[in-house]
């Protein structure tokens, strides 16, 4: 059965506005020993740690590629930006939306879905925790995937046809 509907991916600052951002921070930092001068001789000198910006993924296959990667590199689980790709591209054409209908799987109640196209109880199997419980995720089903083939065939990298 086909679902319906589309899927939505949480907002991430764009490149631009990280600049912005960047820049507007650098360009402060620069400006306040001369803005402030005779008051900062008063003033007791103060360091104040930035946090580190968490990373932003675009929300497209690259980006869906590059945090599943992340995601991978934290469990431990094997896998390259090619070896994914290649597999993305053969399974799904980087369709996140795309299902099976009509092979063995679909036939037993269980379509493949997905970027990967991964059937529901290897989903659930291979999930990784801190990533969606959602097959049609795209960094989900690339993760589950990237962990069952990892399982099975020792990496993505290894997986040259239907798995």
């Amino acid at each position: 059965m086909p679902a319906t509907g589309t899927y939505r991916r949480r907002r991430t600052p764009s490149s631009l506005t990280r600049g912005f951002i960047a820049a507007g921070t650098g360009a402060a930092v620069l400006m306040l020993p001369l803005i402030g001068a005779h008051a900062a001789a008063a003033a007791p000198t103060q360091t104040v740690a930035a946090a580190a910006p968490a990373a932003a993924y675009t929300n497209d296959l690259d980006g869906w590629i590059k945090e599943s990667l992340a995601v991978m590199a934290e469990h431990g689980i094997p896998g390259s930006y090619d070896g994914i790709h290649r597999n993305v591209m053969r399974e799904s054409s980087g369709n996140p939306r795309a299902i099976n209908n009509w092979d063995s799987n679909a036939v037993a109640g269980t379509p493949s879905k997905g970027l990967l196209q991964i059937i529901d109880p290897t989903f659930r199997a291979y999930h990784v925790p801190g990533t969606a419980m959602d097959s049609y995720d795209p960094v989900a089903n690339i993760t589950a995937a990237c962990n069952y083939a990892a399982d099975k065939y020792g990496s993505i990298d290894n997986v040259n046809g239907a798995y």
